[in-house]
């Protein structure tokens, strides 16, 4: 089996993100003394950045892109695309929980910082792996690889955190339209995951119906369901006269991490965001035109 190997920038890209991640858990798990289950998470990011690198890699490395079972002209950007978007969670995430007033021994201070330190290298990197892979102007690609592609992976990354918040306590059970709101999270969240496997398997093509019209009809329908969630969520939790509070209780400054107003807010905040990526993602749509593999 002959082994390819050519210097490029996405090679070094790759292989500096591959250290990055490497490090950062390698660090964390040796003498981060991680208490919390957020500690897991953030192991979970880097360790799953690091495995899907170092897969791509090989496969590239021994020219397996023809035998691999799903797209390779989608796959690895969005791999790529994931795990910056994780290991900017977990860059967030780690040292919010593990640095903010942590009284702890300086050693263990020491590798805590030095994680974050390469979690944000990581992300840098990842970051630049996917700008080198887009399609750019004119260019033949696959769907992933083009703005709403990319768009697609940012609304399911944005929908899991959601998911996260308003789980833990469960937010959603208070009232029918917070249910609502739960409902817009989910369908939107699985159509835009199964628009994923549908490009990165290579089954776009077995759809009844032409996969371009789709994607338009489907962004319309995400943009509808997220302006209106993103009316209902903050009415019912933070107007009085629905039983929310609109001011931050007290009890929330000696919490470590998020309180559930916070988590709230959080979930306010990134229902916003997500209504602009899909708004995004519906002007892109309705004009892109994309060779399907």
């Amino acid at each position: 089996m002959a082994i390819v190997l050519h210097s490029t920038p996405l090679l070094w890209t790759r292989l500096a993100a591959l250290i990055f991640s490497c490090v950062a858990f390698s660090v964390a798990v040796h003498g981060g003394r991680l208490y919390h289950g957020t500690g897991d998470w953030c192991i979970f990011c880097w360790a799953f950045s690091f495995a899907g690198t170092l897969l791509v890699l090989l496969v590239e490395l021994f020219g397996l892109q023809t035998r691999a079972p799903v797209s390779w002209k989608n796959f690895p950007i969005t791999f790529a695309c994931y795990a910056a978007l994780l290991c900017l969670s977990a860059s967030i995430i780690f040292p919010l929980y593990y640095l903010k007033g942590s009284m702890g021994p300086s050693e263990v201070r020491d590798y805590r910082i030095v994680s974050t330190v390469f979690s944000c290298l990581a992300t840098i990197a990842y970051m630049t792996e996917v700008s080198i892979s887009k399609a750019r102007p004119g260019e033949v690609a696959g769907y992933m690889a083009t703005a709403p592609g990319l768009l697609k992976v940012c609304e399911t990354f944005v929908a899991c955190i959601i998911f996260v918040f308003i789980s833990d306590p469960v937010l959603y059970d208070r009232h029918d339209a917070l249910k609502y709101c739960m409902s817009v999270y989910c369908i939107c969240f699985i159509l835009s995951a199964a628009i994923i496997l549908l490009c990165v398997g290579e089954c776009t093509g077995c759809l009844p119906f032409p996969f371009a019209r789709f994607l338009s009809g489907y962004a319309l329908l995400a943009v509808i369901l997220y302006l209106s969630a993103t009316i209902v969520w903050p009415i019912f939790n933070f107007d009085p006269k629905h039983g929310g509070n609109k001011q931050r209780p007290s009890s929330c400054g000696s919490t470590q991490g998020l309180c559930t107003w916070d988590k709230l807010m959080a979930v306010a905040v990134l229902t916003a965001v997500n209504l602009v990526l899909y708004l995004a993602d519906l002007i892109y749509s309705a004009r892109l035109v994309f060779v399907s593999a």
